[in-house]
């Protein structure tokens, strides 16, 4: 779940979140990500995954939703 690895480093580096918060059913925003703090995580994914994500992807509400949401975009962008 290399998509889990990345939120919780993102969140831990930018936010002091510890690690063991961030899990499937924790909040977004419980965890201080506002919108303008998904988008920067929505551009760490398209920079470190090499995709391109889309305009009208509806933002998850949960750590569980976005690397469920990640992992599938991951899988159909790959050649």
């Amino acid at each position: 779940m290399e998509s889990l690895n990345l939120i919780r480093d993102f969140l831990k580096d930018r936010l002091g979140v510890e690690a063991e918060k961030i899990v499937p059913e924790a909040a977004l925003a419980d965890l201080g990500v506002d919108s303008l703090m998904m988008l920067e995580l929505m551009f760490e994914f398209e920079d470190h995954f090499g995709i391109k994500l889309s305009s009208d992807l509806q933002p998850p509400k949960t750590v569980g939703e976005m690397v469920e949401q990640m992992d599938q975009l991951i899988s159909e962008q790959k050649p």
